[in-house]
């Protein structure tokens, strides 16, 4: 239990009405999870209005209302708090009910268009290699030292942060690593974290359905980087010509990671292969197990956070050139002579940069086949532009269905189709079943062939109508590799 005007520490009030002295048991913003004595914040959200469920809220038991807008009827023996902005004030009182966790471990926020669930991955196993208790908070999962958490967002709401990161701090983490997406930075859900640094790893074309242009997806992953404190480091892409933007305004020390432009963290390419990528730093050539330039990239981002956090690199380097990455990144499987790799990639950006670097190791005498699919509900612009990179990299593009969520199938594949000039239909197959899919890609498929699996990497489920239903792309082709290799 927390005292009110204790937990309201920080936050920009409007007006207040009742007992500020008043004991709050928890911090609820949705009115499904209120108990007696709890604060319900009402946010007024992408979907629906906090502020329609204060009723709600006090029949369930909560005593104190923090909201915007002051409902018409003020209840008798209700503390209500108006506040400037619900969301923001959320993270603020979450953090203090917890008593600001982010104050007592070193926490780093990685924002960008790709690379975020590879960067903090790495940190952790990289932190955690080198003896330390070490937090994690990803896409693909949430980590209090070696417990698992399953992830739901990219970021999770306010609260849960606050909650994850006490946890942390009571059980002896001194650093967490942090995914910030561009949804959880503009709704607030980091509000009232105190962070030690933040990186920007590039930004290309993605999440246009929620924030309507480029420049306001920008102001987005800009945020993050205009509200760092002065004690913390500002960690960019030097090679990205927003990096330079995300810095400006930005009181914390600027810092930058390339391999094409001068840099504080820059690092050579001397050797890119399916087995992996060796790299010159500083004069010294290290062998890594992830590959690609744009691993090249999420390793001198982790290089460069580790050393600012005041460890020794030539440690750190022997702890990265052991490390394998995330899950459902470039992962690679290789049955009966056939190679399968299963990533990510879901934006044009991603895609482009998983095919040219298949095609930058292969010998040319294998085919290449591509398969891959777009996202229902998600922004529609980008799916001709998938399809016409997957056809114009690959020997053979095989059309499918990804998480279609509310949308009809059929409709994205004909979106994708859209994307292909009349020469290259005949490279295409269109199958809406994704198991069909990888299967087809498969028979289509000799030894020596690669098969790229894009859009879903980690992901175990396929969402659709709102029901998800388990889908593993990496289980999937494994499972018809070794059915084959046995016929």
């Amino acid at each position: 239990m927390k005292v009110l005007k204790d937990i309201l520490y920080k936050v920009s009030l409007t007006s207040t009405i009742g007992d500020m002295e008043i004991r709050v048991s928890s911090i609820v913003f949705d009115s499904r999870n209120v108990m007696a004595r709890s604060a319900f914040v009402a946010i007024a959200g992408t979907q629906v209005d906090g502020h329609e469920f204060i009723a709600t809220a006090l029949k369930k038991g909560a005593t104190v209302i923090i909201c915007e807008k002051l409902p018409e009827e003020i209840t008798e023996g209700i503390t209500y708090v108006q506040v400037v902005n619900s969301a923001k004030a959320l993270g603020i009182i979450a953090s203090n009910f917890f008593d600001n966790p982010s104050e007592k471990i070193k926490v780093v926020g990685v924002t960008g268009t790709n690379g975020k669930t590879t960067t903090v991955t790495l940190l952790h196993q990289l932190f955690v290699a080198m003896g330390y208790s070490t937090g994690l908070l990803s896409t693909v999962e949430n980590k209090i030292n070696e417990e698992v958490i399953p992830a739901t967002h990219t970021t999770p709401d306010a609260v849960s942060v606050q909650a994850l990161l006490r946890k942390m701090v009571d059980e002896g983490c001194t650093h967490c690593f942090m995914e910030a997406s561009s949804h959880a930075i503009v709704q607030e859900r980091i509000a009232g974290l105190k962070l030690a640094g933040a990186v920007f790893t590039n930004i290309t074309h993605d999440h246009l359905d929620y924030h309507g242009t480029f420049d306001e997806y920008i102001k987005a992953k800009k945020k993050l980087f205009d509200e760092l404190p002065k004690d913390a480091f500002a960690l960019v892409n030097g090679d990205d010509r927003r990096g330079s933007v995300m810095l400006q305004n930005c009181k914390a020390a600027h810092h930058t990671f390339a391999l094409k432009t001068s840099a504080d963290f820059k690092a050579k390419i001397i050797s890119n292969t399916l087995e992996g990528l060796e790299l010159d730093i500083n004069g010294k050539q290290i062998w890594f197990r992830m590959i690609g330039a744009f691993n090249a990239y999420n390793l001198l981002g982790a290089l460069g956070v580790a050393s600012l956090l005041g460890e020794d690199e030539d440690e750190v380097l022997r702890a990265l050139s052991a490390i394998k990455g995330a899950k459902g990144r470039f992962d690679r499987i290789s049955i009966g002579g056939i190679i399968a790799i299963v990533d990510y990639a879901h934006t044009p950006d991603a895609l482009d940069n998983v095919l040219k670097t298949i095609n930058g190791v292969r010998t040319g005498n294998e085919q290449l086949i591509t398969v891959v699919g777009c996202g229902g509900n998600r922004d529609k612009t980008k799916r001709p532009i998938m399809a016409k990179l997957a056809v114009s990299e690959s020997n053979k593009a095989i059309f499918t269905s990804d998480n279609p969520r509310f949308e009809d199938p059929m409709a994205i594949l004909r979106e994708m189709q859209a994307g292909v000039g009349p020469s290259e239909v005949r490279k295409t197959l269109t199958i809406e079943d994704r198991r069909e899919a990888i299967k087809t890609a498969v028979m289509l498929s000799k030894k020596g062939d690669i098969i790229l699996i894009a859009g879903k990497g980690h992901e175990d489920y396929q969402e659709i109508q709102g029901v998800k239903h388990h889908f593993d792309d990496a289980e999937v082709v494994t499972e018809i590799l070794e059915q084959l290799t046995r016929n």
